[in-house]
């Protein structure tokens, strides 16, 4: 009886860390460059789901990207489908940082948004192209990542 007890509590436990687990934090695989050389194309990085009043600068995020269309010369670009990997360098009401600020249009990040950037500045697009993200987008924070290379499995819809 005592064992049968003990038993159905530690099935009990493992069932809300469980639940816990898959509340709170999801496994992403970054698909990409613009992260190098932090993370690399293929990187299975576990992301912790955070409010955007639990974001530090620095952290590096994975969030929906804006539904912006800018031009780039004569052709105009859409952000791509999916996920993004960037760090965030600007949380609502702080100063634009210079190189972003013609993105922006604004000395401080507008409320409800936040302002990325990519590792890898030449093969990435983010907040200098397409000025702030929506703060709702964003899913969590990278806690750490298990490094496979590219021959890791890919979940869809993560891009750096």
């Amino acid at each position: 009886m005592l064992l049968t007890t003990v038993l159905l509590v530690v099935i009990a436990a493992a069932f809300c860390a469980l639940r816990w687990v898959r509340r709170n934090t999801v496994l992403v695989t970054v698909a990409g460059h613009s992260m190098e050389p932090t993370l690399r194309d293929g990187d299975r990085v576990l992301v912790r789901r955070r409010k955007v009043t639990q974001l530090k600068l620095a952290d590096i995020v994975v969030l929906d990207p804006p539904g912006t269309v800018v031009e780039a010369g004569a052709v105009q670009r859409s952000p791509s489908a999916g996920l993004q990997v960037k760090r965030l360098v600007g949380l609502p009401g702080q100063p634009v940082p210079p190189r972003m600020r013609a993105a922006v249009k604004s000395d401080r990040v507008p409320a409800g948004t936040v302002l990325v950037l990519s590792d890898n500045l030449r093969h990435g697009l983010d907040s200098r192209v397409w000025g702030p993200y929506p703060a709702g987008g964003v899913v969590g924070v990278v806690l750490f990542g298990q490094w496979f290379g590219s021959g890791g499995t890919r979940l869809p819809g993560c891009r750096s």
